[in-house]
């Protein structure tokens, strides 16, 4: 156990750490020059694409140090966004130490102060390293007094590199091996394994990635999760290495995988703790918790004919992401359905892409939402996430909402646009820090619902693209919840009906007219769009008809020939109107989702 190091690389997003990721195992050697190619460990498409982590992914690396002894290093990867928290979490748990990686440009963000605080809850060695030193922008004398003021952590101990260029990557690992203590725990103490993350084979079934902390497990063996008290056999355990590496056991301390014939990922939830059938551990290893979706969005087939393949699709993409959760939902104007919960809006966006890529589905997104609280009448209490299951406004006594709390560092300069952007979604109790000269740091507190839709677009454009944003859950607030409703020729679209507060009501309601008169086709007759709050209209627009020149053949003559005329076509435009449907297209309910700026 004394060769052995487990620790992740935390770091704000695009701060190089997947390309770190990607020198260290060039470094120590596993894959071969010509197998080499950029972000190695992420093994999506949309993870290349977009540059982020979405996936927790492991890997062992072997390195002979400087002392002449060979050590194996568990690198523990992790995503770097806030949907993602609590993987990585349960990662860093699984981990002794962790490399803190700091962009030389950009300087300490957000997101780095929240790892480096979760990385403090689970008492970690921690090693500062300023990436991106190859910068001409790179100013390493002011991150240097960052890590010391922001984080609170020895400037002098940090390390500097350039992933991208490969200067100071045998100082990282022997930083690794000098600094990071080996793990504890022994072999012959009943098992506790931690799983950490877990992916879908489509012939193996659910793999497993677990660090052990104490006893020993092999093939064979009979394991019993202790959350959801199943039990199933061992069939292969083994190491990551690029692929997977068959052992013929694994012990305290290390990192691995479990095979056991756990037919979908839903049937493992992260954080668990497996244990054998027979030597139980008495307790499991602390931190689990069940995640909860936070947004929560409808999914339509765009042709109600592919209603089937939709299911289907859904039913595979859940065996590959156990935070994903559904059930089936209908609307009138949609037809058949899906309501899914996600981790936040990253989460719903990705999830969004890869059903319309893996799976090549066209699928409509209703507008999302919060969960919200609301006491009826008789002290009965109801959560609701879908606006067609809001509760009857008379039988309403209390309605409330739920609160987070959004840090955000930016440069000074742009203070009094971020202000004005947080007042303008309802933030409240503001606290301001100054890290460091010419930096801010702004706390606020403000409704989840606020942020959802285009919070982080609009701060991003305000700051530059200096401004970083991480929030956490605080808890539900009263709040003036009323519900708006869209018609359309008199009739309502229920897949555009919102939950929102009465103060915004009217904007809403205005943007919405305002978007489906851009998106909505013309027709023959005249289109009133309307914004409503029960029986009260609050906003309308109208789509103006296509009109024939009747009066064309009128040529001289009396008025009156002429008035009778437009009267007739009158008289057919409104029969028209009466028999005539709206057909809406799919860019009209993305158009609404949109903010003004877009």
């Amino acid at each position: 156990m004394n060769t052995i190091r487990n620790f992740s690389i935390i770091a704000h997003i695009d701060h190089g750490k997947s390309t770190l990721a990607d020198r260290l195992i060039q470094y120590t050697g596993i894959v071969e020059e010509r197998n080499m190619k950029d972000q190695m460990l992420d093994s999506m498409d949309i993870e290349r694409e977009r540059g982020i982590t979405i996936k927790s992914q492991a890997i062992t690396l072997p390195y002979r140090a400087r002392n002449g002894r060979d050590y194996m290093l568990n690198l523990i990867d992790t995503p770097g966004h806030v949907d993602f928290s609590y993987e990585v979490s349960r990662s860093l748990a699984s981990c002794e130490g962790v490399l803190l990686l700091i962009d030389a440009a950009q300087g300490v963000q957000a997101q780095t102060v929240a790892n480096l605080y979760m990385a403090m809850e689970h008492d970690l060695e921690i090693i500062p390293v300023i990436n991106k030193i190859d910068l001409p922008s790179a100013d390493i004398e002011r991150v240097m007094e960052q890590i010391d003021s922001e984080l609170g952590l020895d400037p002098y101990s940090a390390l500097t590199c350039s992933a991208k260029e490969g200067t100071g990557i045998e100082d990282i690992l022997e930083a690794i091996v000098e600094k990071i203590p080996p793990p504890e725990g022994s072999s012959s103490n009943p098992l506790a394994a931690l799983i950490f993350d877990a992916q879908y084979d489509s012939f193996r079934g659910t793999i497993i990635h677990c660090r052990i902390f104490e006893g020993k497990i092999k093939g064979g063996d009979i394991i019993r999760f202790m959350h959801n008290e199943t039990t199933y056999r061992v069939e292969e355990v083994g190491h990551f290495a690029l692929d997977r590496e068959k052992k013929s056991h694994l012990a305290a301390g290390d990192v691995g995988y479990i095979i056991a014939g756990v037919k979908t990922v839903s049937d493992v939830t992260i954080g668990d703790t497996i244990t054998l059938e027979k030597s139980p551990r008495n307790k499991p290893l602390p931190g689990f918790k069940d995640v909860k979706p936070v947004v929560f969005a409808s999914i339509y087939p765009i042709a109600s004919d592919d209603y089937e393949e939709l299911a289907v699709s859904l039913e595979k993409f859940k065996l590959n992401d156990a935070s994903f959760i559904y059930e089936k939902d209908s609307s009138v104007a949609l037809g058949q359905g899906f309501r899914c919960g996600f981790l936040g809006l990253l989460h719903l966006d990705i999830v969004q892409e890869r059903l319309e890529r893996e799976y090549d589905l066209s699928i409509i997104l209703s507008v999302p939402s919060v969960k919200y609280r609301f006491t009826l009448e008789g002290g009965e209490i109801e959560y609701i996430d879908n606006p067609i299951r809001y509760p009857e406004p008379s039988k309403i006594q209390m309605s409330e909402e739920p609160y987070i709390r959004a840090t955000m560092l930016f440069p000074e300069k742009y203070m009094g646009s971020v202000m004005k952007l947080c007042m303008e979604k309802r933030g409240e109790n503001s606290i301001v820090h100054y890290p460091s000269p010419g930096r801010i740091e702004l706390i606020f507190e403000m409704p989840l619902a606020e942020v959802i839709t285009d919070f982080y677009d609009r701060l991003k454009t305000i700051t530059q693209g200096y401004g970083s944003f991480d929030y956490d859950f605080l808890d539900y607030r009263e709040s003036k919840l009323i519900l708006l409703d869209i018609l359309v020729n008199g009739e309502r679209v229920d897949a555009l009906s919102q939950i929102v507060h009465r103060g915004k009501a009217r904007e809403r309601g205005v943007h919405a007219c305002e978007r489906l008169k851009d998106e909505i086709p013309r027709q023959m007759f005249k289109i009133a769009i309307q914004g409503a709050i029960g029986g009260e209209i609050i906003s309308r627009t109208t789509i103006s008809p296509y009109r024939k020149d009747v009066t064309a053949k009128c040529y001289g003559g009396d008025i009156t020939r002429k008035r009778k005329l437009l009267e007739k076509q009158k008289k057919g435009k409104k029969r028209m109107k009466m028999v005539g449907s709206v057909a809406i297209p799919q860019s009209a309910f993305i158009a609404v989702l949109k903010s003004d700026n877009e």
